[in-house]
Order: structure tokens, then sequence, then C-alpha cells
């Protein structure tokens, strides 16, 4: 009989700034596994002993001032295994935007992606962002067995829908919404993979995402860009999916808020 888990994934958008945070959140919601994006340090600075201190065991790759991703998961489950960073293609890109690892105890191979936003749409970063989709469709292809169980974790920069957006109208022409990156996103789930948020929750309104400008937070003025993606075993064990919108509040919150999923 497989373990119950929660899975969840943040974009924390600086790990320096949002450390204390983290390690409180951590402490109170207490997740099997954690995905992270957005840590803007190298590898070397990552705080290992603090985490473990905390209870988790981290894989990480990292990056000066920009990108980086990394999986946590309770010690409990044992040490992280098969640690891959990277999209392991023969395209010379120095950005840290994945790492896979799994958790043993647990049967899970886990993916933590941070998708490049692609600042404007016909610019050379969005032609790289959807490449990269590509290219992370190929690395499922080559590297995971859609008949085991799988999670694809983080900041997509993507909304899959008009539901998922405040105003459609506002962003339809833009990188977060374009047609071609969510066809990129939709060939991604395409291998095998199922929106989690989705299984259980129709409705539309809800968010990860919110800029820091204009009171888009209290506005709800905000984007569904943070998901969890998962193989079919895992698919049918979606029991229940949070948006923790208090993570969001306080003093020099990130902009996203962390996704939860338990898996029965």
């Amino acid at each position: 009989m497989p373990l119950p888990f929660v899975a969840a994934t943040w974009n924390v958008n600086s790990l320096r700034m949002r450390l204390e945070r983290l390690l409180l959140w951590l402490a109170e919601r207490r997740p099997d596994i954690l995905c992270l994006q957005e840590l803007k340090m190298e590898a070397s600075l990552f705080p290992t002993e603090q985490l473990r201190q905390a209870g988790y065991h981290a894989a990480v790759v990292g990056q000066k001032a920009y990108n980086g991703v990394a999986v946590l998961s309770r010690i409990e489950h044992g040490e992280l295994v098969d640690v891959v960073p990277g999209l392991q293609d023969d395209v010379d890109d120095p950005e840290a935007r994945l790492i896979a690892a799994t958790v043993p105890a647990l049967g899970v191979r886990v993916l933590s992606v941070y998708v490049p936003n692609g600042q404007v749409v016909g610019s050379d970063k969005f032609a790289y962002k959807l490449a990269w989709l590509r290219r992370l469709r190929r690395y499922l292809d080559q590297r995971c067995d859609p008949a085991a169980p799988l999670l694809v974790c983080g900041d997509f920069n993507i909304a899959p829908e008009d539901r998922d957006v405040h105003d459609p109208e506002l962003w339809k022409d833009t990188v977060i919404c374009h047609p071609e990156a969510r066809q990129g996103l939709d060939e991604v789930r395409a291998w095998g993979l199922d929106d989690a948020l989705r299984l259980v929750c129709p409705d539309g309104g809800l968010y990860t995402y919110w800029d820091y400008r204009q009171l888009a937070f209290p506005k709800n003025h905000g984007l569904r860009i943070d998901h969890v993606l998962c193989s079919r075993p895992l698919s049918q064990r979606v029991q229940e999916v949070l948006i923790d919108r208090q993570a969001r509040k306080g003093k020099h919150p990130s902009d996203h808020a962390p996704l939860l999923v338990t898996f029965r």
C-alpha cells in the first residue's frame, strides 16, 4: 500500500530574502516534498544545514542572482537519490531551471522546474521559453516512465486557460497566455501528466501569483502559473489541493503562494 503524502511547490523569489519565512512555513505545514524555484543563489550558498535541522534533505542546482531550483523531502523518507540537474541534452544552457530526484520511501520521482518567463512575445527570450518546453517534453520521453509515479512541480510561467487569469483580455497577448506558450505546456502534459488542481477544483479565480504593484494581491488580480503535474498513477490519488494565500501575506513575501497537494 503506497504511503499518503503532501507535495508542494513554491517560487520563493530569492531564498536569501525568504529563508526565515520558509523555515517557519516548513515548521507549520510539514510537507513531505517541497519543490522550490527562483532561489537566486549558487548551490554553495544554499542553506543545506539549516534545512537539515528543520527536518529536510535537499537537492539543489543554483545560479548566482538568477533562477535556481531545489527538491526538499522530509528526512524520515530517506536521502534523495538519483539526483540529476538540468535537461541533460546537448544544448549549451547555463540556466539552472530543473533538478530531478527520487524520494525513496515514497517511491516518487520529482522534478522541480522553473520555466523561462519569455519576457515579450516575439523576442529571443520567448523563443527560448518555447524551446525549453520542447526540451522538457523530450526529457520526459527519454528519461521518465508515464506508468511510474512522477511529479513535475514548479513555476511554469503559463496560465493554462482563461479561467486561470484575473483579466483574460488584458493578458491574452502576453508570454503568460500566448497560444504558443499554452500549446507548449499542453504538449508537456500530453506525455501523461494531469494538472492536480484541476482534478479537484473546476472553478476559476484560483491564483498562485500576484504582482507586488497596484494592490494586486488584496484585489485578487492574480494568475495561476505554478502547477503540480502528476503522472496517472498519482492522479488517482489526489485528495486535496490548497493554495496557501496566508504565505503571500505579511512583510516582504514572495509574489507567489505555495501550492500544496495531498495524495492519499
